[in-house]
């Protein structure tokens, strides 16, 4: 069994609580990342999950026929199993649980790949604004580039201290129902914060810490892996709505359910 080789620093713990963020240099090694790139590669150029509806364009209309402005894999080990084990995810764990307490668990997990010269920039967004806007969370994100992630490339970039805030509103990119990706009404992210990171680093934000990556200018892919942990959510005291997810008519979407229904059909068989 493979055992965690990461413990936070208190300053570390003190640093995620008051900023929201936390960047480390390291999760795993250079021959595990060197492993998942390869693994990852493979599953974007397979186009792995589109007709289930997990890979999609988060940044685009989505359209078949249409290059992808930033392809996005729902659920990368549905597609490549061997992804379920890994330093990678024993070390993201162990983080999760110095974070959140030992009760942390997996709570999904995603790929977004931005293509060299030409990938879109991740607007300035809350994670939760995508979420069940009925209950509450305590969550984290850890964000593993795959190769050097630079300004150039599109790193993340953080607001410190906007997890206190509640979910902003938010609407599709470009204003548009068609397109899955959301981007924050209105913020105030004077002093963000830039996190450059070695392949194999990571970053680590809160379910609503303002967050956003930049395009790639490079003439590299920029890869990113993430992992998302968190405890228990409960139904909210008070109720809410995200009106912004409920008018999406996204092909991901008409995708999904689809799937849904021949997956039912062959069930009744």
């Amino acid at each position: 069994m493979t055992e965690p080789t990461i413990v936070l620093t208190e300053e570390q713990i003190t640093a995620y609580h008051r900023d929201g963020f936390l960047a480390i240099p390291a999760i795993t090694t250079p021959e595990e990342v060197e492993w998942l790139r390869g693994v990852y590669d493979r599953l974007f150029a397979q186009r792995a999950g589109r007709e289930d509806g997990n890979q999609f364009d988060l940044g685009g209309t989505d359209e078949e026929g249409k290059e992808a402005a930033l392809p996005q894999i729902l659920d990368p080990k549905r597609y490549a199993p061997e992804l379920a084990e890994g330093l990678f995810r024993v070390n993201a764990l162990a983080v999760a649980r110095q974070l959140l307490g030992p009760h942390a668990e997996a709570r999904g997990e995603h790929a977004i790949f931005k293509p060299a010269g030409t990938g879109a920039p991740t607007p300035w967004h809350q994670d939760e604004a995508y979420w069940d806007p009925t209950l509450e969370y305590n969550s984290i994100s850890i964000w593993i580039p795959l190769q050097e992630a630079t300004l150039e490339n599109g790193c993340m970039q953080f607001v410190p201290g906007s997890h206190r805030n509640e979910v902003l509103p938010h609407h599709s990119i470009g204003h548009d129902p068609r397109v899955h990706g959301l981007e924050v009404d209105a913020a105030e992210t004077r002093g963000a914060v830039a996190c450059p990171l070695p392949p194999g680093g990571a970053t680590i934000h809160h379910n609503r810490t303002l967050h956003y990556a930049g395009p790639n200018t490079s003439s590299i892919p920029r890869r990113a892996y993430i992992l998302g942990f968190g405890l228990a959510s409960r139904k909210r005291d008070t109720p809410r709505r995200f009106p912004w997810n409920e008018i999406k008519q996204t092909a991901r979407d008409a995708r999904a359910r689809e799937a849904r229904v021949k997956s039912g059909a062959m069930g009744s068989m």
